[in-house]
Parts: structure tokens; C-alpha cells; sequence
């Protein structure tokens, strides 16, 4: 069974993205990895190089800034890296710039893959996952942050990165068919210095909408407001040792009111729903497990 991670990445330096992190959380479970550079503010191209590793393939790109509908260029970048890995690889394991794998999932993503590796039925693998939300202390537990995600895919010229590239589709626009493993994504990309996520946000945006969309509606301020947040929970387990160096540098304060739920009232009609049932009313799903 041969491997191949890919992912994308621009200003990750500019914007304190866990590139790195990302990348060797999911190196040892990969043949090869490919990365697509974007040209950057930053020395971002050098990052990528200092992992230093024989796996890491990096191509060099140009992102299309115009293509400001929807994240579309995210999919655009993501794409340029699928196409890039080898004909020969059985699976591609995406991992986006903000996303780590806890090592404790390795044993469990490989025997999934080598499970599925023959059935041709099976386009992709299912993960779960954990939203940090201001600090690596809390995660974000209301209904409207996404549950699941594919993040394994097969290699094949059908499949595209689709909409923002937080999911994927088939050229006949069709859902993947995929099975659930029961491993999970940390995405950090809530946690960073409130200064840096503020300069995130305004930029970030910019990949959605117009500039008038983003004076009307991201507040101009000098560090991101962190207190607008529904709901948290705390967490209590452990990080991924790839994230460890991280955390302990981290040198801003957050704390939240665990009791603080500020939520609609049909926010809490599907959550006694989903708590009841394990089903979640309205959810966006990608995918069609089979």
C-alpha cells in the first residue's frame, strides 16, 4: 500500500499557521508528501523546507487572488497538489494548514486504509473532529461546527476539491461514498494570538468576498474578539506531540465561563435531539456513508 499526504499552504509565518505540525502529524503514515507553496509575504517556502525530509515534494504556485467567491481558490490550490502526487499511490491523505492528527490514530488510519484499500466502492475515509477555540484549553461544542470531514481520498483524476476545499466531489458533482474511522482532526485554527487572528480574519475574508463585504462586515479593531462564542466545553485530554512546543509557547490569556450557553431556541431543540438520538438536525454532509 503506498501513501501520499498533500496540503497548501501561503504566508504561514504572517498568519502563525501550524504548517508544520500538520505536515509531520501525518508524515509517518505517508509514502510521500506533497505541498503546494504558494508565493508568499513571508519565508514560507523556506518552512517547508527546514522539515527536511526525503518524503516532502514542494511545488511552487501563484494563487489566483481574484478568485475571491467562496474560498474558490482554496480548492484551486488544494487541487494543484492532488494532481501532483504519484499515479501510483493507492490513497491521498489531505491535511490542511490549521488541521493535526494525534499520533495515538496512526495504528487505526492504516488499518483503515489497508481495509479499504481493494474496494473500489469506497472513494474515501470519514474523520471526526475537535474545533480549539481560543485557546488549546476549550473546544467548541454548538451545532454549527462541522462534525466530520473526508480527509483520505483516492488518488483518482474524478475526484476535485470542492466549493472551499473543506470537502471534496467527483467530476459528475456526486458526493463521495466513504467509511467513517474512528480517528479525529484537531483544527486549531481558532487559536492564535488575538492580534494575528484579527489580521487573519480581515485577510482571510478577502478569499470569500469583496472588499465592500469585508469593511461592512469584519470589524476593524486590533485584536480579535474572542468572547463572541456561544458555547465552549474544556478539554481533557492530550495534544499531539507535534503540538507540544507550540502550546508551550503560547503567551496569551483566555479564559471563558463554562456555564455560558448562549444558544436559540431550536440550537437546543437539535442539540436534545442529537443528544438523545446521536442525530444532528440540518446537517451538512458532504459525503454518503456507506
Amino acid at each position: 500500500m503506498k501513501v501520499a499526504g498533500f496540503s497548501f499552504v501561503r504566508n504561514a509565518i504572517k498568519f502563525d499557521y501550524p504548517i508544520i505540525e500538520a505536515i509531520t502529524s501525518i508524515l509517518p503514515v505517508c509514502d510521500e508528501f506533497v505541498v503546494a507553496v504558494g508565493k508568499s509575504d513571508d519565508d514560507t517556502l523556506n518552512l517547508i523546507k527546514s522539515i527536511n525530509s526525503p518524503k516532502i515534494r514542494i511545488i511552487e504556485t501563484v494563487w489566483d487572488d481574484n478568485l475571491r467567491e467562496g474560498g474558490r481558490v482554496l480548492a484551486v490550490e488544494t487541487d494543484k497538489a492532488l494532481k501532483a502526487i504519484s499515479t501510483d499511490c493507492d490513497w491521498a491523505f489531505y491535511i490542511q494548514g490549521d488541521e493535526v492528527v494525534h499520533e495515538k490514530y496512526h495504528d487505526e488510519i492504516r488499518a483503515a486504509m489497508l481495509k479499504w484499500k481493494d474496494n473500489k466502492k469506497v472513494d474515501g475515509l470519514l474523520f471526526n473532529y475537535l474545533h480549539f477555540y481560543g485557546s488549546f484549553d476549550y473546544v467548541a461544542d454548538a451545532p454549527n461546527w462541522y462534525r466530520k470531514e473526508i480527509r483520505i481520498v483516492r488518488p483518482d483524476a474524478d475526484i476535485f476539491s470542492y466549493k472551499d476545499a473543506q470537502g471534496f466531489r467527483k467530476l459528475d458533482n456526486k458526493v463521495l461514498k466513504v467509511k467513517p474511522i474512528n480517528a479525529f482532526v484537531y483544527h486549531y485554527g481558532w487559536v492564535k494570538k488575538p492580534e494575528i487572528m484579527q489580521q487573519k480574519q480581515e485577510n482571510f475574508n478577502k478569499l470569500w468576498h469583496d472588499d465592500d463585504w469585508v469593511e461592512k462586515n469584519v470589524p476593524k479593531r486590533n485584536e480579535f474578539d474572542y468572547s463572541a462564542i456561544n458555547s465552549l466545553s474544556l478539554f481533557k485530554e492530550t495534544h499531539p506531540n507535534v503540538m507540544k512546543s507550540r502550546i508551550e509557547q503560547s503567551n496569551w490569556k483566555f479564559d471563558f465561563d463554562l456555564s455560558y450557553k448562549n444558544y436559540r431556541i431550536k440550537d437546543k431543540f437539535k442539540m436534545f435531539v442529537e443528544k438523545l438520538t446521536g442525530y444532528r438536525i440540518g446537517e451538512y454532509k458532504n459525503y454518503r456513508i456507506i
